[in-house]
């Protein structure tokens, strides 16, 4: 499974300032009877976007047109809970490629990396100025560059640095996954299993 290469993206953002967001509110649990990628992003936070009778509802961000763009921008303690992967899959097939919080749980984190949806954690305050410029402006480009690891504002030039594990940034910005990655080795695997024999 190869996914997307991602170097740089500049985008509009979707606030939701909630904190504490679990896998259980991305994607309810009774959404979890696949086990192919595709599709989970009509679930994404179904029961905070639908009412009981499967109508939208209006004061959900997710729900207001003003606010578009692939980089969703959530509260502290983004994706704790449950372990499910399927939580990084709605996301990211929901049309976002990157997620800015000023904490991940590490599980979502990692799955997140795994599927192609880039985790930017960024201070508190960082993510506060990020929350106040775009209500106020859902207009506000976002740019995140994976190589230079910056995520910046880009009315204001405010700019802040964030960490990635070196495996993992490669494997983004080279649309590898795992398999893909120790495929790309294979020339040196060849040449060093020959400079033994």
């Amino acid at each position: 499974m190869s996914i997307d290469k991602f170097v740089t993206l500049e985008s509009t953002a979707v606030p939701l300032p909630i904190e504490n967001v679990d896998t259980d509110q991305i994607i309810p649990a009774r959404f979890l009877k696949a086990t192919t990628r595709e599709g989970f992003g009509e679930n994404l936070f179904r029961d905070w976007r639908f009412d009981k009778t499967n109508q939208p509802k209006p004061d959900f961000v997710l729900n207001n047109p003003i606010y578009t763009g692939s980089i969703l921008v959530g509260g502290k303690n983004f994706g704790s809970g449950s372990s499910r992967e399927h939580a990084a899959w709605a996301i990211h097939d929901f049309g976002f490629k990157v997620v800015i919080s000023s904490f991940f749980a590490d599980i979502f984190k990692n799955n997140a990396l795994n599927n192609g949806l880039l985790p930017v954690q960024v201070s508190d305050a960082f993510l506060s100025a990020l929350f106040h410029i775009i209500e106020n402006d859902p207009s506000t480009l976002v740019r995140v560059d994976l190589k230079e690891q910056t995520v910046t504002i880009s009315a204001t030039g405010k700019s802040e640095h964030f960490d990635i594990n070196p495996y993992k940034k490669e494997c983004l910005i080279n649309g590898y996954d795992d398999i893909d990655y120790l495929l790309s080795l294979k020339e040196k695997i060849a040449h060093f299993e020959a400079s033994r024999n």
